[in-house]
């Protein structure tokens, strides 16, 4: 346990944005997932509607550095690339 009042406060403060990195990671887990599941489904429509939804959530990660700008880069790659695959075969 903390003895001083500034550590008390850092957990206080620590706490805080684990929640926030908590919701915002979850927020774009779950983007990720429905755009993932589009895909597997073959759906390019459903995929590409939740396009910007899913750019929108890493970027919004990535500006608070819940994940690296560099995993949001590579996320968003390769979500777009395996779209445009699905719909070049359809």
């Amino acid at each position: 346990m903390a003895n001083t009042k500034t550590a008390q406060k850092q957990i206080r403060s620590s706490y805080r944005k684990w929640l926030r990195n908590r919701y915002v990671r979850g927020q774009m887990r779950g983007a990720v997932r429905q755009v993932r599941q589009a895909i597997a489904n073959g759906d390019a429509e459903l995929a590409q509607s939740l396009l910007p939804q899913v750019m929108s959530q890493l970027d919004k990660a990535a500006k608070k550095d819940i994940i690296h700008k560099n995993k949001a880069a590579r996320l968003k790659s390769r979500i777009t690339r395996q779209i445009n695959d699905l719909q070049k075969s359809a």
